[in-house]
């Protein structure tokens, strides 16, 4: 299935949001920008690695995945791999110590909107 969430962080390309086989899900890179204000990025990596973890929360909670409380609230349970583009470890808050990821980090020259971060997630359904 592919999906697009209703309320959900604007496309800068033609894609899906998120999609979905066999329990598996593949949430599309997101950028740093909100669905209110495209194009428009907060000021520095931390800033951006918070927008861009916001974003995937409403792709997953569009899509029934749990967003599970860990650390500060903010975790991803059902995340099973995370792709980033960009560098920054303020990501690491919303995964709990124990239920980290596999991560690939990606050097990139530009992202869309001159953004300094982008970040896809792999997850499963429980």
């Amino acid at each position: 299935m592919f999906h697009m969430i209703a309320g959900g962080p604007k496309p800068v390309a033609p894609f899906s949001h998120a999609v979905e086989t066999d329990g598996f899900v593949f949430v599309t890179g997101q950028m740093p920008d909100t669905p209110a204000t495209p194009g428009v990025l907060p000021d520095g990596i931390v800033e951006q690695t918070k927008a861009v973890m916001k974003n995937l929360k409403t792709v997953l909670n569009g899509l029934n995945l749990a967003a599970s409380t860990c650390c500060d609230g903010e975790g991803l349970s059902d995340a099973l791999q995370r792709r980033l583009c960009g560098d920054d470890e303020t990501y690491q808050q919303y995964f709990a110590p124990d239920r980290r990821p596999a991560r690939t980090c990606v050097g990139v020259t530009g992202l869309a909107y001159d953004a300094l971060i982008e970040i896809d997630l792999i997850c499963r359904r429980p």
